[in-house]
């Protein structure tokens, strides 16, 4: 807010005394600076305001001199705190602390602060009244230390500063837990962040933590309650049916064991609850952190053992934890789980048990059961596994319609694009053409709707998912990369490979489990030929192109994994390409899903082609191309099988020796062809680059931006 109209007229200032002349200049000199600043855009305006400031300052001066009831001392101080106001604001303005637009009405406000104080009165009403800088610069100000709103006044720009910035009201209190606000605003901090109090009930023997304990009213009573127990954690994310009298801690004990079924019961039952709830516009206090603790418990009662048991085949043997789960708790091993499942985990464990287990009922029930949480999700991932074919011929043909509508509706309205990743990943996973027909429709009428809103965000994100869909057809005739500005995608050019010196860097990841030496072996049988020289080193292996194109593949050795020697390796290696400027355009991962997450976190930044080749490596196309933005990325949707990686590794290296681009249509036709038997369906759940929906429409809307 800009104030320029003070309504005084300007007073002379009398003769000064020599004694304060030098004061004077100060706040002369001052008003000179401030008047340089380029307050606002407009040059009159600004003028406006240097006036009117002027005349009030000046008028300020003439009344300290003019004043027959102050003393030598008591003009002093007041001509020094009128500069110390000054010199104040143009401190805050080149720290960006304050606005020019607040020039005026700090001067106002001193005038009447001053006023106040000489009349021996206070100037609370003057700090309450005005914006929070402005009342910092007055309780700050030498000349007001001594009048009695100083203190109040404090306290107000506290509750000024948490009001203003309630995400950070409890790191402000920490500073001041002894405001006379602070207990309203810890309340006010229960309801908004139960997490936070918490956090800081827990440290009893800190100031603000007694200050919170200190407070009688029954949530910050329940939530320190918890803080103090050591097993108060399993307790919180229940505090909204704790605190509305739906259920007592005493009923939570007896389930709190380690590997207690009915703990976990309890928080899906409790989950579900908080789900019918949110569905009708309502929020549940500590939400998040009951899937936290749903997301943990899924991982550490169920999917830990089921994916340990990987190897094992009797299927009633390796899913023999699942027994006795309901169709519900199932659904949130899987939505909650989908980045720690592996992918036969699913399809041959959860999924199949969830169908069993509704019996005669419709598919749809069960997203009933659950108030529709996660159903997205849960879509996604049936989607990625092929399932969702048969989940959704389980349900009646509208209602699987209305499903999939709401699954491409409001993209537009999420924080990140990890729903319309879904979308597009999904779409690439459908075979049913009355189903993607439905969805294409849905995404032109988003499409329509969002530019009639003039949407800019949902416009980009429809269109683009228009576009990608449109040209699965090829009838359409579509040249996707050219339509949305991005790199070819049907092949990766030999040339883009290379670096400075010509060569193609390949980096694999090998583990040193009973399969990755297994497939480590296999992978040196195919290159012992006289194409290639093989060289040992300590901790890795380098196989060098003798003909054709210079190509190297880097491997590391299969070293112990119970000692943690493959990783070892990986790291020797990565630390020696790094020293050698060795920048792999190519890098592939060869071993199980369970190892994936540790490639992704050493996997270079300069990968232009990934083969993700284990099991559900699709699910894993985000975190892939978050540090290789635009990388060619191929992956299973399914089983990953050593045999289909190898022949992919054998064609690819020898594209590249003969110098010639990776053509993935055509690689995919010539290794489709002599793969037969159950390799051959493998195979087809092996997506190329051009079919990697997802990967596209990420690259496509990070160009967009």
């Amino acid at each position: 807010m800009v104030c320029i109209s003070f309504g005084q007229r300007e007073i002379p200032v009398p003769a000064i005394p020599a004694i304060r002349q030098l004061h004077h200049e100060s706040i002369v000199n001052s008003l000179t600076t401030i008047s340089k600043f380029p307050i606002t855009k407009s040059d009159t305006l600004n003028r406006s305001i240097n006036r009117a400031v002027r005349i009030l300052v000046n008028n300020m001066r003439a009344g300290v001199e003019i004043n027959t009831v102050l003393d030598n001392n008591g003009k002093f101080k007041w001509l020094r705190g009128i500069n110390e106001m000054l010199t104040s604001f143009i401190s805050g303005y080149r720290a960006k602390v304050i606005s020019g637009s607040l020039l005026s009405n700090l001067v106002k406000a001193y005038d009447d602060a001053m006023r106040l104080d000489i009349n021996g009165r206070s100037i609370l009403g003057v700090v309450r009244d005005n914006p929070m800088e402005v009342g910092q610069i007055l309780v700050d100000n030498y000349a007001l230390q001594g009048n009695q709103g100083i203190v109040p006044g404090k306290d107000i720009l506290v509750l000024k500063a948490c009001q203003r910035d309630p995400e950070n009201l409890m790191r402000i209190l920490k500073k001041y837990p002894d405001n006379r606000y602070a207990d309203s605003l810890l309340i006010l901090a229960a309801f908004r962040d139960q997490e936070e109090l918490y956090n800081y009930a827990s440290d009893s023997h800190s100031a603000l933590g007694k200050r919170i304990h200190s407070i009688n009213h029954p949530l910050v009573k329940t939530i320190v309650k918890m803080s103090q127990l050591k097993t108060g954690r399993m307790y919180f994310p229940f505090l909204d049916d704790i605190y509305n009298g739906k259920i007592s801690m005493d009923s939570i004990t007896p389930k709190l064991e380690k590997d207690s079924s009915e703990y976990y019961a309890l928080l899906v039952k409790t989950r579900i609850g908080y789900a019918k709830r949110m569905q009708n516009g309502d929020t549940p206090m500590a939400a998040k952190a009951l899937v936290n603790k749903l997301h943990t418990k899924a991982i550490e009662l169920y999917i830990n053992e089921i994916n340990a048991l990987h190897d094992v085949s009797n299927l009633n043997v390796r899913f023999k934890k699942l027994e006795g789960l309901s169709p519900e708790e199932l659904y949130y091993v899987a939505v909650l789980g989908e980045e720690e499942i592996y992918t036969s985990s699913f399809v041959s464990g959860v999924y199949p048990r969830i169908i069993s287990r509704l019996g005669k009922s419709r598919s749809d029930t069960l997203l009933q059961l659950v108030h529709n949480d996660y159903y997205k999700k849960f879509l996604k991932m049936c989607a990625a596994y092929n399932t969702l074919d048969n989940f959704l011929d389980k349900m009646d043909k509208s209602t699987s319609q209305t499903y999939m509508k709401g699954f491409v509706s409001g993209l537009e309205n999420t924080r990140t694009l990890e729903d319309a990743v879904d979308v597009a990943d999904s779409y690439g996973s459908i075979y049913n053409k009355d189903l993607r027909k439905l969805i294409l429709d849905q995404v032109q009428i988003k499409l329509a709707e969002n530019q009639q809103k003039k949407n800019k965000r949902g416009t980009v994100i429809y269109n683009l998912l228009n576009t990608i869909f449109l040209s699965m057809d090829s009838s359409n005739h579509i040249d996707v990369a050219a339509q949305l500005g991005i790199n070819p995608i049907y092949i990766m050019p030999n040339q883009l490979l290379r670096d400075t010196s010509k060569r193609i860097i390949v980096q694999q990841f090998f583990y040193g489990d009973k399969d990755g030496r297994t497939y480590y072996d296999a992978f040196l049988a195919q290159f012992r030929n006289a194409n290639w020289r093989i060289t040992r080193k300590p901790q890795w292996v380098e196989v060098q192109s003798v003909k054709g194109a210079p190509v190297t593949i880097y491997s590391n050795l299969p070293l112990d994994e119970k000692q943690d020697l493959d990783a070892e390796s990986q790291d020797k290696l990565i630390a020696y390409l790094e020293d050698k400027g060795l920048e792999p355009t190519v890098v592939i991962h060869r071993g199980h899903s369970y190892y994936l997450n540790s490639t992704i976190s050493k996997l270079p930044s300069s990968g232009k082609v990934v083969l993700v080749g284990s099991c559900g490596g699709y699910q894993m196309l985000n975190k892939v191309l978050e540090i290789c933005p635009g990388a060619h990325i191929i992956s299973s949707k399914q089983v990953g099988a050593g045999i289909i990686n190898q022949g992919l590794i054998n064609l690819m290296t020898e594209q590249l020796r003969q110098g010639k681009d990776l053509n993935w249509p055509a690689i995919w036709r010539t290794l489709g062809g002599k793969f037969n038997g159950g390799i051959e369906e493998k195979f087809d759940d092996y997506v190329p680059p051009y079919k990697n929906l997802g990967a596209i429409f990420i690259t496509a809307y990070n160009n967009a931006q």
